[in-house]
């Protein structure tokens, strides 16, 4: 029998009791002295980062082309990535709780993926425009790990997953309107720019968004079934709802963590109006389990949005799946008339991507690596955990499996209704900054300085000296 990927489901109610503290509390961040002892950390450790930083500022907007390499004072430009290690250009070691963003469960290049890719590569090349067997391959796999995606199509990343499901819901359903719980990120299209990583925060952040994009979006708070059962019973007055997004585990990757009973009623919900129940499984698919968080929580989609995580890691990834009669709608062909919707991509489904999809996932069932991920997150969470009440702090973490969540200075967490949230923004979100410095001062690489991603990579050893780490940090506050 499989080993679980999720050892236990973290306590809601105290989580969310000790994370109102937090925001109630005044920001506690390293002193003015332990911070510029980082700084000048970077001065002396990282010149290669900084004349690379600084060339990438001349020719691209802000010197970064994603956030995930945002970082205080300047981004680390990193030339190795091994397993649970990334080296910069100046030689550093830094132990990564990044892993690309989520999808390495195996850890960064995986030796045995790498070498059916450059086997690829070598008979092959990256991309013919044409069928590869290795197409096929990867979407039985998936199916066969998660039965509701009885067709999957292959794109170029979770955003355009998003889009494609948006398309595809309203093209079967002939309804109009879109929910999305608030909080959560499901990727950078016109449509779902709303309610990002702030619950309400509506259009805050839709600049260049034409507001007639956003007329059919609306959001409800995490976990607040009343509310989404009032939405989709006024939609029903003025065009119905095609589908109702969500992130399985909550907003931002659990972030606005969701009760374990949530996904079902929000799929009893769908039912009774007519809706698509979406899953934006980007993150949680296979890191969970090989049948992801709709496995684990055995509530079946309607759709199911993926990410890079169906490469490994690997570039050019992302798609969506579901059912044979609600993916039909995708049929191929030089024109789309009728009940069809116009998705497409040059470069979706190549043959890199899909050989390293299907060997990753091959060797993840075959290792075991989400339930190895897992128990690296449970000793992570429970050593940070113990570090916060040595130290008495006020800061929140948990997991959800190898997905890690350290809340320190609470900026997602503040409420729109609170008249101190203006003033409280700022300086709770350059906190985050402040944060991530610290952390990659002493050689820990994380998302934000919030959010950590284990792998199988992450053993024992790696996690014990990743918490002596953080523990040097922590008594500097």
């Amino acid at each position: 029998m499989t080993a679980p990927a999720i050892s236990h489901w973290p306590d809601v109610d105290a989580i969310e009791r000790r994370l109102d503290r937090l925001v109630h509390t005044p920001v506690r961040r390293p002193d003015d002295t332990a911070l510029a002892g980082y700084h000048a950390w970077f001065e002396q450790h990282t010149a290669g980062s900084r004349a690379t930083a600084a060339e990438a500022a001349r020719y691209i907007p802000d010197g970064v082309q994603h956030n995930l390499a945002l970082n205080d004072p300047w981004p680390l430009d990193i030339v190795r990535a091994e397993g649970a290690h990334l080296w910069d250009v100046d030689g550093n070691r830094y132990l990564d709780f990044l892993q690309a963003g989520g999808p390495t469960v195996l850890g960064s290049n995986y030796p045995p993926v790498r070498e059916k890719v450059q086997s690829l590569l070598a008979e092959c090349g990256p991309v013919t425009g044409m069928l590869h067997s290795s197409e096929v391959r990867l979407a039985k796999l998936i199916h066969d790990f998660m039965p509701a995606v009885q067709r999957f199509r292959m794109l170029g990343s979770g955003t355009e997953g998003v889009m494609a499901a948006v398309r595809v819901a309203r093209a079967h359903t002939g309804k109009a309107h879109v929910i999305k719980v608030g909080g959560a990120y499901h990727g950078w299209s016109d449509q779902v720019v709303y309610g990002l990583r702030i619950p309400g925060t509506g259009s805050l952040e839709a600049a260049g968004i034409p507001p007639g994009a956003l007329r059919l979006t609306q959001e409800v708070a995490p976990g607040d079934l009343d509310a989404l059962r009032e939405r989709l019973a006024a939609n029903e007055e003025s065009g119905g709802t095609a589908a109702v997004f969500v992130e399985p585990i909550g907003p931002e990757s659990g972030t606005h963590l969701v009760r374990p009973e949530f996904n079902g009623l929000v799929r009893e919900l769908c039912d009774e109006f007519g809706a698509l129940l979406v899953f934006d499984e980007v993150v949680t698919a296979f890191r969970l389990g090989m049948g992801g968080a709709q496995g684990y929580f055995g509530v079946r989609p309607d759709l199911t949005v993926f990410g890079k995580c169906v490469a490994g890691g690997y570039p050019a990834a992302g798609g969506l799946g579901g059912g044979e009669e609600v993916m039909s709608v995708l049929q191929g062909g030089l024109t789309a008339v009728g009940k069809r919707a116009l998705v497409g991509g040059t470069l979706a489904a190549n043959p890199l991507s899909c050989t390293a999809g299907y060997h990753a996932l091959t060797e993840m069932d075959r290792t075991g690596a989400p339930a190895l991920a897992g128990r690296a997150g449970d000793r992570l969470s429970a050593g940070l955990a113990a570090l916060i009440a040595a130290h008495d702090l006020p800061y929140v973490t948990y997991n959800v499996g190898s997905i890690v969540h350290l809340h320190t200075s609470g900026v997602l967490h503040l409420s729109l209704d609170d008249p101190d949230f203006g003033t409280e923004l700022g300086p709770r979100g350059d906190m985050l900054g402040q944060m991530s410095m610290a952390f990659s001062a002493e050689g820990l690489i994380t998302l934000a300085g919030s959010r950590l991603y284990t792998s199988m990579a992450h053993t024992d050893a790696v996690v014990d000296d990743a918490l002596a780490r953080f523990g040097r940090v922590l008594a500097r506050i």
